[in-house]
């Protein structure tokens, strides 16, 4: 397939993956981050395979990313998860995904991630704010999967400012103990090594509203992507799991993200997608050049870039209504208004 587009660095692909795939050379990529169309109930219009069908329909996939990734390398999946239509229970797709991915086609799961969207809103509606028995869906798993259990990986790239918490205990000292838990504290965790090794919670708000991107597709009459993911997400991996030069390939592109991110971070990269529409507005990805600004991941205060999570009783007055007996299945023509 001949480039859709094309930079010093990388190209855009029009057309299916799965054929691109199949023209590539074996152990010929460093990482595979994307974010496949979910397994949804309602169709998108990007495309996407209902729940039951997803593993089977991913399999053939999975078959070429195993053949592409050299064996330091890594695969990289933004899923969401899906509920079971009608009922306030969820899809387990995403989780038989990953059971297939390893048990039948060989590989590793290094490391689950959980990407929570601080900006989420309350979803899905029906249980959430209509009926109030579920809490607002607001986290995608991310699983890092690998054809070895050493894939090349250094957390060093993508440290956290240390918490007001953590800078206080470095200020005043902590006496080396043994911890309730069992954990062993030594003197080496007052050392302060500049920075914070973040955990496997990414918390990134999808927020974009006013980005070059959006401003270019409005300028053009296209329709931006509708399941964009921020640049932030892959920007982590890319950064975590590949060096300068090192090949990236997106085989479900969209509007681009990916490809923009190498770009910045100096990586080789490939993005494929079967849409042009997409493609004509992931172009105003690459219209200008990176700024080097946009490379940096955390404020180096940690303020203006962090994001709280309240503790459960952070509003509890011990005030309780009684719970519906038959678990919310009847739906309350005045749920809305209770508090």
């Amino acid at each position: 397939m001949s480039p859709y587009y094309q930079t010093k660095r990388g190209q855009v692909v029009l057309g299916d993956s799965l054929a691109y795939m199949a023209g590539l050379k074996a152990r010929s990529i460093d990482l595979i981050v994307t974010s496949p169309p979910f397994g949804l109930v309602r169709k998108k219009d990007y495309g996407n395979v209902e729940s039951h069908e997803y593993v089977e329909w991913f399999k053939s996939f999975g078959n070429e990313f195993k053949r592409l990734l050299k064996a330091s390398g890594s695969l990289v999946i933004d899923i969401g998860g899906a509920w079971i239509p009608g009922q306030p229970t969820r899809s387990l797709y995403h989780f038989e995904l990953a059971i297939m991915l390893c048990r039948e086609m060989g590989f590793y799961l290094a490391q689950e991630f959980f990407w929570w969207n601080p900006s989420k809103l309350p979803s899905p509606a029906e249980w959430v704010t209509v009926r109030r028995i579920r809490v607002k869906d607001a986290v995608n798993i991310v699983w890092w999967l690998s054809i070895t259990p050493w894939p090349k990986a250094s957390n060093r790239r993508v440290l956290a400012p240390y918490s007001a918490a953590m800078k206080g205990l470095l200020k005043n000292g902590y006496r080396a103990k043994l911890r309730p838990s069992g954990h062993d504290i030594s003197k080496n965790f007052s050392n302060d090594n500049g920075a914070a090794i973040p955990p496997n919670l990414i918390a990134i708000p999808n927020t974009e509203s006013n980005s070059y991107y959006l401003r270019y597709c409005e300028r053009h009459g296209l329709k931006p992507h509708p399941a964009r993911f921020p640049a932030s997400l892959p920007e982590f991996f890319v950064r975590m799991l590949t060096d300068d030069g090192d090949t990236v390939l997106d085989p479900f592109a969209g509007s681009c993200v990916v490809g923009e991110v190498c770009e910045r971070l100096h990586r080789r990269w490939t993005c494929v997608e079967m849409r042009e529409d997409y493609l004509k507005g992931a172009l105003g990805r690459f219209e200008r050049a990176p700024e080097p600004k946009q490379e940096q991941m955390f404020d180096a205060s940690g303020e203006s870039s962090a994001y709280k999570l309240h503790h459960p009783a952070a509003l509890w007055n011990g005030h309780e209504d009684p719970l519906e007996k038959d678990g919310g299945k009847e739906r309350k023509l005045n749920a809305r208004r209770r508090s």
